[in-house]
């Protein structure tokens, strides 16, 4: 059931056929095809082609031999877990964030899922940087909301620019989507741009999603800063992170 429907209503067969009908079908179909030919690299998808590394693995087989794998933990994740991804978000991020602030999820894609079910109301507009990842559209979609693009440029490498979101807003916008480092423009918002929008939230009392998944995929001269680390952004922002890319474990979830 999606935000927009009663309880107890039915998703309807036509309406899943229109959450679908973004490409997703067509992308796996090209992800088989591409599967069949020999050497190809696929330009589409942002999985490392490192290795899991060892000290991840042997912490995974040592949970599920000694019997913690088996049992269920609380819904919002581990606490250990949840205060170690506290303490490295006030560590390498700047974010002052306590573990009773994080969720764990089974994956990005369930939280970008929960968030967006959870914050848009049908009708309200979010702001999305486009190019952008298609499941953006779906999350979006089956909170009843609408996306509103906001166009990036390679003249700038894809940056961010602050004055097309304050073009953007309406008074339906709810929240403003930042994707840093971009998929698939691999672009890093600039801290003046960076700067410039969380000063536009503020002003028009939007909500930041600041999706950092890449955060580690930065390289010289950019710089990877985090928006809910600016000040007066902590509560406005919810930022979404993972361990899949950044320990390649996209197999895993």
């Amino acid at each position: 059931m999606s935000k927009h429907h009663a309880p107890g209503q039915i998703v309807t067969p036509d309406e899943l056929r229109a959450v679908a009908a973004d490409g997703t079908k067509l992308r796996y179909a090209l992800m088989e095809l591409a599967g069949q030919i020999p050497d190809a690299i696929t330009l589409g998808r942002g999985d490392p082609d490192l290795n899991t590394p060892e000290h991840v693995i042997a912490a995974a087989r040592a949970a599920i031999l000694d019997g913690r794998a088996d049992l269920p933990v609380p819904v919002a994740g581990l606490p250990a877990l949840r205060e170690a991804v506290a303490e490295n978000l006030r560590r390498d991020n700047g974010i002052p964030v306590q573990r009773d602030d994080i969720l764990i999820t089974d994956g990005g894609q369930e939280a970008l899922y929960l968030l967006m079910q959870t914050l848009l109301d049908p009708g309200d507009e979010i702001l999305v940087p486009d190019p952008r990842y298609t499941s953006y559209d779906e999350a979006i979609h089956q909170a009843g909301a609408r996306m509103v693009l906001v166009p990036t440029y390679p003249e700038d490498n894809f940056d961010l620019r602050a004055a097309e979101v304050e073009a953007a807003i309406t008074p339906k916008t709810k929240a403003i989507l930042i994707i840093s480092p971009s998929n698939p423009t691999s672009a890093v918002v600039s801290r003046a741009n960076l700067t410039a929008i969380a000063e536009i939230a503020r002003r028009h009392n939007l909500i930041v999603i600041s999706d950092e998944i890449y955060e580690k995929y930065v390289y010289a001269p950019a710089e990877q800063i985090s928006v809910a680390g600016l000040p007066g952004m902590f509560e406005r922002t919810v930022t979404l992170g993972g361990f899949s890319k950044t320990y390649a474990m996209t197999g895993w979830r």
